[in-house]
């Protein structure tokens, strides 16, 4: 017989991993349950960690004490800064990684927990009394009981794998679907859905010819995720980039009468920003060719994965098209592609803390809530372990509010919003993106890690001597001048408008295209100090030249962030019966009924929702 635990986890993919580790850090007794204990974390796409805004919420999970960072560097064969060209806030880091070893390291890092104990079966339904969770119960007969139940099932709800005219049960290729969860839940009131995603085929690299394709370099100097003393990469595997062209198109059209995507087999909706290569070509008839991504698969396999081409198409039609690809003529496959539909619940049922309104002390994480991505679920499982481990204490909640972190924007889009369509982070979302670069994620959320009991001191101290540091060298550089004489050959040469008098070194970093190397050729005195901070901490000559160069626009962030944060104190009561309040729109009459924000800034943000009807609200308050 089980033992009754704090927090029984459901799931062992990013989410689950995440939640598991967070709960058994804070001190929680906690039970991972999973199907198979041999695929703990599996990467069950593409191979790699991060990219636009979901670097920033890998390093956001690590500032705050998640594993997903140092699981990610441990684990990486490449790293590249995304969007370097572009302003910090857009810079984006990114791994490819090796896929097994990415498994072997989140377990080994669960293991490691005495907190945490693991059990293999499927979880058929949630045990409940008076509308509270009290447990599990599993396929194999077995009850187990505890405080707190975080669901992270991610594709395998009810789960159907098509390929071309196929279908077949399946919550990954070769693992069966999980039943039973989805209807003891909507027989407690909730209500569900259907989503679908896809997967490429893999391939055998040994019969690719890369020489007749581009070649995808990691960074010469690679950084990391994590910001604690995980190392950054000696030795890269490339990548490589080839594309489609007018016979692949033409393959692969052969095949669309038996296309389940055009077909009618799948009524769901998938990913608008990651469409299968027949949706792209069907969408984009004008386009000649489609960039393909081949990706390594890990260090000591000749597997590749296909990136952007993610196709249900038949898997005869798959290979044919595959061969028509430049440096792909002789290209031999291991597994096809398949689209996957699943169940999800709406997460406009979840309060910020992920915990559903329904069934109190019961949490979702990940694609259960509609998203997609590994980023986006394992920072939901960070979030919904850690309010389950207080929860179930009895301790104050923790949420993240938008001007705080891409966590706080992704968890407040999925609650107010909702979603009928796989939910994808991007920087254009967060409003405040400037404020939530990838580089200073550490001096945002760490302190909130360590008051969680999740970062330890020796790095909370680090946070704070790079702080320190990145200050030293700001009131260095603002203090500095530098001469007409030292200065307008190297401006001239930067197409920057000479200077007739001395100034500030941090006022000619201001300008457009000067960085601090270039200040560094104009004064010895600013090479002194930018090389005295760089031998204690390189991140915070980044960020003290970030902080500087952006000042104006982080200070005119930070005064909308403000106001932001007044409409957020501006709380709404509980369980208000808006049909009630006269001059409201019936559209948002229904819509904050359904959803009950805690705030009038979230109630704002609903869709339907108009500024009038904002007003109308701050009267009912007696504002």
């Amino acid at each position: 017989m089980l033992a009754h635990y704090d927090v029984i986890v459901v799931g062992a993919g990013h989410a689950g991993c995440e939640a598991a580790n967070a709960a058994a850090k804070m001190g929680s007794k906690v039970l991972l349950v999973t199907m198979n204990m041999n695929t703990i974390a599996q990467m069950s796409c593409n191979p790699a960690m991060g990219g636009v805004a979901k670097g920033q919420i890998i390093r956001e999970i690590d500032a705050l004490g998640g594993g997903s960072g140092i699981v990610s560097d441990k684990s990486a064969i490449q790293f590249r800064m995304l969007n370097r060209s572009k302003g910090p806030a857009m810079w984006s880091p990114r791994t490819q990684n090796d896929r097994a070893l990415f498994s072997m390291e989140w377990r080994y890092l669960l293991e490691q927990n005495p907190n945490v104990d693991f059990w293999q079966d499927m979880c058929v339904g949630v045990i409940v009394e008076k509308n509270k969770v009290i447990g599990v119960q599993l396929a194999m007969g077995t009850k187990v009981f505890g405080s707190s139940v975080v669901l992270t099932n991610g594709t395998f709800l009810n789960g159907l794998i098509h390929l071309g005219e196929k279908q077949f049960g399946g919550g990954r290729a070769g693992e069966k679907a999980a039943t039973g969860l989805t209807e003891s839940l909507v027989m407690l009131g909730f209500e569900s859905g259907r989503m679908k995603t896809g997967t490429p085929p893999r391939v055998d690299g040994r019969s690719l010819d890369y020489s007749k394709m581009e070649e995808q370099h990691g960074d010469e100097n690679p950084s990391k995720f994590s910001f604690s003393n995980t190392q950054p990469l000696q030795k890269q595997l490339s990548c490589h980039i080839t594309y489609t062209n007018e016979r692949t198109h033409d393959l692969l059209r052969t095949g669309f009468d038996r296309s389940p995507m055009f077909n009618g087999a799948i009524k769901s909706s998938g990913p608008r920003y990651c469409p299968s290569i027949e949706d792209k070509i069907s969408r984009f008839v004008d386009r000649e060719r489609h960039q393909i991504f081949v990706e390594p698969e890990g260090w000591n396999t000749v597997e590749i994965y296909v990136n952007g081409f993610s196709t249900s198409l038949p898997e005869e039609v798959q290979f044919d098209a595959l061969k028509s690809i430049i440096g792909f003529e002789n290209a031999k496959m291991f597994r096809p592609g398949y689209a996957i539909e699943y169940d999800y619940f709406p997460p406009t049922q979840l309060k910020h803390t992920l915990e559903t309104k329904p069934i109190e002390n019961l949490f979702f994480a990940g694609q259960i809530n509609g998203t997609t991505g590994y980023e986006e679920a394992a920072s939901q499982g960070l979030m919904a372990g850690i309010n389950a481990h207080l929860k179930t204490h009895e301790k104050e909640p923790f949420v993240l509010s938008r001007s705080e972190a891409y966590i706080g924007v992704l968890i407040d889009d999925l609650i107010t919003k909702g979603t009928n369509e796989p939910y994808r982070m991007f920087t254009s979302r967060a409003e405040f993106r400037i404020l939530l670069r990838q580089d200073n994620a550490d001096e945002r959320l760490s302190y909130l890690g360590h008051r969680l009991g999740l970062v330890s001191d020796e790095l909370m101290q680090k946070v704070i001597n790079k702080q320190s540091l990145t200050n030293e060298l700001i009131q260095a550089l603002r203090q500095i001048g530098v001469s007409p004489n030292e200065a307008n050959p190297i401006l001239v040469n930067k197409n920057s408008s000479p200077i007739n008098q001395q100034i500030k070194a941090s006022s000619i970093l201001t300008r457009p295209h000067i960085t601090l190397e270039d200040i560094k050729q104009m004064s010895d005195q600013v090479v002194n100090c930018v090389e005295k901070i760089e031998k204690t901490d390189p991140l915070a000559v980044e960020q003290a030249e970030i902080l500087l160069k952006y000042e104006g626009y982080i200070e005119r962030e930070q005064e909308q962030a403000e106001k932001h944060h007044r409409l957020e104190s501006l709380l709404l009561p509980a369980k208000l019966d808006y049909k009630k309040i006269k001059n409201l729109s019936i559209e948002a009459k229904e819509k904050l009924n359904q959803i009950q924000p805690k705030t009038l800034g979230q109630a704002a943000r609903v869709s339907g929702v108009s500024p009038s009807d904002i007003s109308v609200l701050l009267v009912h308050l007696g504002r």
